[in-house]
């Protein structure tokens, strides 16, 4: 009888694997006709068994067909790109894709197999689903998740859509709409609204969006876990509507603040006895709409200190948080952005990290050390105290434009630590950037551990990723990288620069060669840079038809010309500080035909443009108060990001065609206009007025309609050609001057 059902069971299980690997198999070979719609019937795909559950692929060449074998969708698409890069010399990134195959496909000689050491890869900060994805229709998120996949990723962050499931819950908690309509944000604000930060701004929300952004996350999800994949779905922490404590008087609510500009958020306390009852109630409503994969994020106090830093009060909190999502569901495990820990650690020390983390059981918590390659934060916490931990590259904050990098530390770090006994449990690795599509060459990079344990050599793996981005191997391509991986790409282990710089452009007019948010303050020495430059062009007879190239030319073009401005600025400073009128209105000149010359150079790159932006967000509305709303929302966050007075302006600024001339030169024109005025006329410019003034024409800008471009303008090569004969010797000269 044992023995009858003991086979049973194993018929059961291969039956169900079965299904699951049809799933998969169905779900990857769609992939692959995506991305080749010419040449998908030369690729086969099978399933295979893991024997540890850890993702293994294997690729050889069967009766002129490429067989790709995987113990997943994933590791099925990842088998697919691996052959792609590695014998194809193909490449998928954001920024530039090259997949001119020949057409007789490369043969694999000896089979190939690869098994992953990181049971988890990680992808998604909560910051992206608005930096970059605000405006994303499935369209754009069906090629997105074909990018993780390809990429090796099968543990995303999903919270698309989380508001409709909260909208219901409230409802049938007896709130009405005008209870809540003060409470969801604009859609360009959810990250933060979804982290307890704000509640309202660049709302009220329309159900339209709701329905219609529900709907879209249960395709995503449907297609993520096609492949694999197993989705990272959001579980309450505590915050609530302000009006909840008007419906529910007797419940234990803390008001708190995030400091930047915006007003009270309320956080029901973990000790409340509703705290318990409305997580469980919300993971139950989740599950029955979009199901679950038992993995839930959970962010508490994001920027925000507790109101005690008792070690047993934190003990407390975080076993309260889980208990509230194992009452819902017995398998959850809780997915904790470890940021906290980075942001604010002259509160969390060892005593109160220790406390929060070990009152959930070990099998129960996965720690994302969230910006491992600025400061790993398992160093200082024994490997996050017996948690499973994933190793994360942060990278960009607020996706800004610019080039910036810890090349070699995303080469090594990885794999040392995972191969370091004291980092403890670490399971896994991942991509947790602010904002994508920008330095595609570290996120390339970054995923490329995913397949080896031992650290990556960049010596061999950087010409390979330049020979498959633009499809010949040329001399001067490859010094160009050489240089940019020396200069741009490298981080002096002296210095604490947490992310790249921007350009004085972006800044506030200001007298000031450093400001809060659009920094200038480069990882490297900015002559250093031209050469890159120089090469870039030399590249161009051999280089220009790859569509990488023309991404990288502008981008290179555009760091210099960006750096440039800040040369520009101290002079017109400094002349105007000498009274010297001549020279003042020379340099200012300058500095706004640079600003014309660099919006002339982005409009060629639609990877640089505002137009897209502010149209994508448009579409999403339903009629014309809505899509009035969405364009403040896209508008605001990469200018002022709250209101006129609000502090964190110019934090998610961006090189844009567009914002270039219609956002930053009408301001440095108002400041030089100011600043002429006083040199004729001796009427003093003050500062303070100015900002104050400034700040209100800003607010006019984010509100008013406006159509931008969508389509780009002029040869990306050609231009950045004209703009380095234009500035190269300029630059050169301004640096000399400069120098003595």
């Amino acid at each position: 009888m044992k023995l009858k059902i003991y086979i049973l069971g194993i018929i059961l299980a291969l039956n169900c694997f079965d299904t699951k690997a049809q799933k998969y198999l169905a779900s990857s070979n769609e992939l692959i006709e995506r991305i080749l719609p010419k040449q998908h019937s030369s690729f086969l795909t099978e399933s295979i068994i893991s024997k540890n559950g850890m993702d293994v692929f294997e690729i050889e060449s069967k009766n002129q067909k490429v067989v790709l074998r995987g113990t997943s969708g994933v590791a099925i698409a990842s088998a697919f790109y691996y052959y792609l890069t590695e014998y194809a010399h193909c490449q998928v990134t954001w920024n530039g894709t090259n997949l001119k195959l020949p057409v007789k496909l490369p043969i694999v000689k000896h089979k190939i197999r690869k098994e992953t050491p990181y049971e988890y890869r990680y992808y998604l900060n909560y910051c992206t689903f608005n930096y970059s994805m605000s405006w994303w229709d499935w369209p754009r998120w069906e090629k997105e998740i074909d990018w993780m996949a390809i990429h090796g990723i099968n543990m995303p962050l999903a919270i698309t859509g989380e508001e409709y499931t909260w909208y219901l819950l409230y409802k049938e908690m007896g709130f009405t709409d005008n209870d809540l309509k003060d409470f969801f944000t604009g859609p360009a604000y959810f990250s933060w609204f979804w982290m307890g930060n704000i509640d309202g701004w660049g709302g009220p929300l329309p159900l339209s969006w709701m329905k219609s952004h529900f709907e879209l996350q249960k395709k995503i999800l449907a297609r993520q876990r096609s492949l694999g994949m197993k989705p990272v779905l959001p579980a309450f922490t505590g915050h609530v509507p302000a009006a909840f404590k008007k419906k529910f008087p007797n419940a234990k609510l803390k008001a708190t603040n995030w400091t930047n500009g915006f007003a009270d958020t309320y956080i029901l306390d973990s000790e409340d006895p509703m705290f318990a009852s409305i997580g469980k109630k919300f993971l139950q409503k989740q599950t029955e709409l979009l199901g679950t994969d038992h993995l839930y994020s959970a962010d508490t106090f994001n920027e925000n200190e507790p109101p005690s830093a008792e070690p047993e009060f934190l003990s407390k909190l975080s076993a309260r948080i889980y208990d509230g999502m194992s009452a819902a569901d017995p398998k959850a495990i809780w997915v904790m952005q470890g940021w906290l820990f980075y942001s604010d650690r002259k509160f969390w020390k060892e005593p109160q990290t220790e406390a929060l983390l070990k009152s959930v059981p070990n099998d129960k918590m996965i720690l994302l050390d969230l910006a491992t390659e600025i400061e790993p934060v398992w160093k200082r916490t024994e490997g996050f105290y017996g948690k499973p931990w994933i190793w994360n590259m942060l990278h960009n904050f607020g996706g800004n434009t610019n080039l910036f990098g810890r090349m070699d530390v995303v080469a090594n770090a990885p794999a040392e630590a995972l191969n370091n006994p004291q980092s403890g449990k670490m399971k896994g690795i991942g991509l947790t950037m602010e904002g994508i599509e920008q330095n595609p060459v570290l996120y390339e990079l970054m995923m490329a551990n995913v397949w080896q344990s031992k650290p990556i050599d960049l010596k061999l793996w950087l010409p390979q990723f330049v020979l498959n981005r633009y499809g010949n191997k040329n001399e001067h391509a490859l010094k160009a990288w050489d240089i940019l991986r020396k200069t741009v790409y490298t981080v002096p282990a002296d210095k604490y620069i947490r992310d790249g710089a921007e350009s004085i452009i972006q800044a506030r007019p200001t007298f000031d060669s450093l400001t809060r948010w659009a920094k200038t303050t480069l990882n490297y020495n900015q002559q250093e840079l031209l050469p890159a430059w120089d090469e870039l062009i030399k590249s161009v007879p051999s280089c220009q038809n790859s569509d990488g190239f023309q991404y990288d030319i502008v981008d290179v073009t555009r760091q210099v010309l960006a750096n440039y401005s800040l040369q520009i600025q101290r002079n017109f400073v400094l002349a105007y500080q000498k009274k010297d009128l001549a020279t003042f209105k020379i340099e200012s000149e300058k500095f706004i035909q640079l600003i014309n010359d660099m919006d002339k150079l982005l409009a060629t790159r639609k990877d640089f443009m505002l137009g897209p932006w502010v149209a994508d967000a448009r579409a999403w509305g339903t009629n014309t108060e809505e899509k009035a709303r969405y364009e403040m929302n896209a508008k605001d966050l990469i200018t002022l990001w709250g209101d006129a007075k609000n502090p964190l302006n110019e934090y998610a600024c961006r090189q844009w065609s567009g914002l270039m001339t219609d956002f930053y030169k009408p301001r440095w024109q108002l400041f030089f206009s100011q600043m002429e005025d006083d040199l004729i006329n001796k009427k003093g410019l003050n500062i303070e007025r100015f900002n104050d003034d400034i700040s209100e024409w800003e607010w006019k800008w984010v509100n008013q309609r406006k159509d931008y471009p969508i389509k780009t303008v002029g040869n990306p090569v050609n231009i950045a050609k004209q703009m380095h004969q234009k500035y190269r010797g300029l630059i050169e000269k301004y640096a000399a001057i400069n120098k003595n």
